[in-house]
This record gives C-alpha cells, structure tokens and sequence, in this order.
C-alpha cells in the first residue's frame, strides 16, 4: 500500500548504505573497518529518521464537532497521532468557535502554520475557501483536504500544493441498507447531519442498498429519511427519533458525526438498533454497556470509510518527497481502489443473525466488478421500487 511507501524507500537506502560501508571494511584495515561500523550505525539513525524527514509539524484543523467525536474528526485525527508517534513527528489539532466563518478557518490554518506545521490536514467541505487562500498564502504547506473538492475550493485546477480526497460513501451506505435489509429489518431510517454531498451519498446509497436486497427477497420495505441540520444531537433530535422508533422503525442510520447521540438515546428506549458511520462504532456500545448507561449494544453495523488510511497515505507521500505525485489531484477512494469503505467484519462487530460474510465479500466483488451499480449523484434522489417506500420529510 502506498502507506509503505516511505519505510520501503528508507529500507532500500539502508541496504545500499550498509553494502557500502562492507566495501569500504573489505579493502581497508581494522581502522577503517571500525569506521566504517561507524558510519553503518549513523546510517541507520538516518534510515531510522528517513520515514519522517519530509514533515515537521503536522497539524489537524476542525470544523464542526469535537476532536472526540467517535466518528469523521476523530477518525481523521487517531490517523495523525498513530502516524506522529510512528515516525516521531509532532501533531497538534486546532478547533474553531461555534458556527465558525471562512475567517476563522483561516485563522485556525495561520496558526498552525505559525505553530511550525508544514503539513495540515483539513477536514470538512467548508474549508474549500479556506485552501484556496492558504494555498497561496503558504505555498511551501502541503495541505490535505478531506471531503473536499475542486468546486469546494472554486478552482478549475487544484492547487499543486493541495491533496484532495474524496470517498465512494454511496457504496459504503448501499452495503449498510443492503446488508439491514437482508437480515430481516423491514422498517427503515435515515438521520442525515446537514445535507452535505458526502452525507448525501451516504444516504442515497443507503435507499439504493435496502431496494435491491428489498427486491431479491420480495418484500416490503419503508424508510423514513431526514436531515437534522446539525452534526451533533440534541434534545429536539431525539425526540424526533423517538416519535420514528416508537412508530415501528427497527434501525437508524446515523450519518454525520456526533448526531448518532440522538440516535442511541432513542434506539435503547424502544430497543431498537442503530448502523454508525465513517468508523467502527460498536465499541461505543460496548462502552455504554459496560457503564450502565445501555442494557445491551444497540450498534447492528457501521457504514466505513477509510479516513485513516486514506490520510495516513497523504503524509507517506509529503514524508517520503514524493508529494507532486498527489499534488493539484483529488483521489477518490472506494472500492475499486482498495478496501476503502465497507462494514466491519470483526467477530465483536458483526452483529447480523441472518447475513452472512459469504454474502457480504460476494457483494464486495460484484461492486468492485461493476456488475453492482451504484448512482453518486447527490442532486437526485434515488428511483426505487415497488418493494420500497422512502418519506423524505422535511
């Protein structure tokens, strides 16, 4: 993967630089063979350092939610710190004021730069304004910009010094509605965040996946589908959910950030389940579990997407110099890249009693194939059939 990218390059310099030196001890006397040992054990400090030597500083900035959010922060920001304590590079993380402005975006980006970071991870669609700027305010900055793209920042071209990366969330949302579908839940929902393009496909891929497992088993299926406007729950939110459970929804699909809050609160009333998003979240309701706070783990699945893989990748590329390889360019991870998106197959996390895993990799391999179509587009919503009813409300 391209992760290894820089420890294969600092391997390979470690070989050649240790071949040399064995040179050197052949030919010369025991002098110059402890010398050369010398130089053999410096090299391998630097190899030791090779990994790292492109970034100094790597910094996250946030723009909605928390650094904690179990979910598209967090996600993104566990990738920095594991890469940071890995390569021995400093990360910090920097989060705006409630309903922040392209200006303190801005401010968020010149601080981290003037805190040293040479690489910044933005997170969010709304900072498209915000690179454009810093892109030629810092042109020797690499930035990453997750969920973001060429429109985002208002550019024909994406500036060289700019790595965008976008995901395929409809295949991930279509596997999660497929998969709840076939394990027998009939009564459907959709809790989006704000109606953003990312938490569209989400949605939108989640209608498409419950239809066509809704139409090979010949059943009906309704799905109640709503944006909260928000990525966080509150007590309005939860209400809300309650009113759908109480009604007959079996399981939510909670899509955009902390807004899964509402969700759970509402699904452990009336016992009924919830599928995560961006990241594994069971251990969530393992941990309600343990703390009393949830009499059992209300977590039926999550619909992935590789946040952490996909930026780890980033920083191997501005680590190793490789950078102008990804520079001005938006990589659009699914799974006909890798295994970008998808549902968590850890025995603790699989929580289905009928779907099995056969059926899932079979799935997997007739989306990667193509011989499984999915519609990207966040502007139409998506036609169903006769087996399937979605109340989108208001």
């Amino acid at each position: 993967m391209k992760k290894l990218l820089a420890l294969v390059m600092a391997a390979s310099m470690a070989l050649s630089l240790a071949a040399c030196g064995g040179n050197d001890a052949a030919s010369t006397a025991d002098s110059t063979a402890t010398e050369s040992t010398s130089t053999e054990a410096t090299a391998e400090e630097a190899v030791g350092e090779e990994a790292s030597a492109g970034i100094a500083k790597i910094a996250q900035v946030c723009d909605v939610g928390t650094i904690d959010d179990e979910s598209f922060n967090q996600g993104c920001w566990d990738a920095i710190v594991a890469y940071g304590e890995t390569n021995g590079v400093d990360t910090d993380y920097y989060l705006p004021p409630d309903d922040p402005s392209d200006e303190d975006r801005q401010t968020l980006i010149r601080n981290a730069v003037n805190d040293g970071a040479d690489t910044i991870v933005c997170v969010g669609y709304l900072y498209g304004s915000s690179i454009a700027w810093a892109s030629t305010e810092y042109p020797d900055v690499n930035f990453v910009g997750v969920d973001i793209t060429a429109a985002d920042i208002g550019t024909e071209e994406i500036p060289a010094n700019v790595y965008c990366i976008t995901f395929k969330e409809e295949q991930a949302g279509y596997l999660a509605g497929y998969a709840a579908v076939k394990d027998g839940f009939t009564q459907l929902g959709f809790l989006g965040g704000q109606a953003v393009p990312a938490v569209i496909r989400y949605g939108y891929g989640f209608v498409q996946g419950a239809d066509a497992a809704a139409q090979e088993l010949g059943t009906n299926v309704s799905i109640n589908y709503w944006y909260g406007n928000q990525f966080f729950g509150d007590a309005n939110i939860t209400a809300k959910m309650e009113s759908w459970y109480q009604n007959g929804t079996e399981v939510v699909f909670a899509c955009g950030g902390g807004i899964y809050t509402s969700a759970v609160e509402a699904a452990v009333k009336s016992e009924g389940m919830v599928i995560g998003v961006d990241v594994d979240q069971h251990y969530v309701g393992e941990n309600g579990v343990a703390d009393g706070a949830y009499s059992y783990n209300p977590f039926l699945t999550s619909a992935m997407k590789g946040l952490g893989e996909a930026v780890t990748d980033a920083l191997d590329h501005a680590a190793a110099g490789t950078w102008d390889t990804i520079g001005g360019t938006n990589g659009n991870y699914g799974l006909e890249e890798g295994d970008y998106v998808g549902l968590p197959t850890a025995e603790t996390s699989w929580c289905f009693t009928t779907f099995t895993q056969d059926e899932y990799t079979a799935l997997l391999e007739k989306i990667r194939s193509g011989e499984v179509t999915i519609s990207n587009s966040s502007d139409t919503e998506p036609t169903v059939s006769e087996f399937t009813t979605v109340d989108y409300q208001q």
